[in-house]
């Protein structure tokens, strides 16, 4: 048996493990864990579901010896369904990590209406051109050519946004009884929320990072890897 924490890693919609390139080394205290999402990566083609996305993370925790802490961090979409886990299996973690996943979607119908709607024009222009469109944001936000997913993760997001929408609430996090790291960019559309998810949370660590968007894992690397590094060394001295 092992003390050493085990990071649980859930990715963005449309991304896959390729996004947490480089975080191993960045944080040499724990063992790492990306995941990849029904649709995405590994998974492609896999319809998308929420007890599908919950099960992919519950078989990640589960790997996990017994009395090994582990820390589970997810960005966007996989904050949502990391958000989710931690309500539904309280006592597990010892950590908990969202990166641009504060924003309640029944607050603000109308940034709802964006992401379907977004979410809803895929089956109609097709995921090979809608990623030639979103990849071309991406990059004028600061995202490499190398970070950008292909077109397969898209396929995939008019299930998963269909489901953060319907299903998605701060106050999932009022039963969670670990340190939970609520982060966004200072530019990030869905940190809107961040001081209400705080409110819900036991024992809120709300933070901030300087001139990034909701793109922050990729071109903040630095930063989110040390948010990530105070996480695991918390659930350590825990």
């Amino acid at each position: 048996m092992t003390s050493r924490p085990l990071l649980v890693l859930v990715h963005g919609t449309r991304f896959d493990t390729r996004q947490w390139v480089g975080y191993a080394e960045l944080i040499p205290e724990a063992d790492l864990m990306p995941v990849d999402l029904p649709g995405h990566g590994t998974r492609a083609g896999r319809p998308y579901s929420t007890d599908a996305a919950l099960a992919v993370v519950e078989e990640a925790v589960g790997r996990a010896e017994p009395g090994r802490p582990v820390v589970l961090a997810g960005h966007s979409l996989g904050g949502y369904v990391s958000a989710d886990y931690a309500h539904r299996h309280p006592g597990v973690l010892a950590g908990l990590v969202l990166i641009g996943a504060t924003a309640d979607p029944s607050r603000h119908p109308q940034l709802a209406r964006l992401y379907t709607g977004f979410a809803g024009l895929l089956p109609r222009v097709g995921a090979d051109r809608m990623s030639r469109l979103a990849n071309g944001v991406m990059r004028r936000l600061g995202a490499s050519v190398d970070d950008l997913p292909d077109a397969t993760g898209y396929a995939a997001t008019p299930a998963a946004w269909s489901a953060v929408v319907a299903e998605a609430r701060a106050d999932q996090l009022a039963d969670v009884d670990c340190p939970v790291y609520l982060v966004a960019g200072q530019f990030d559309q869905l940190g809107i929320d961040l001081r209400a998810y705080a409110r819900h949370c036991r024992d809120p660590r709300v933070l901030v990072i300087k001139r990034a968007s909701h793109l922050a894992p990729l071109t903040h690397r630095g930063q989110v890897a040390a948010i990530l590094r105070d996480a695991v060394l918390e659930a350590s001295a825990r």
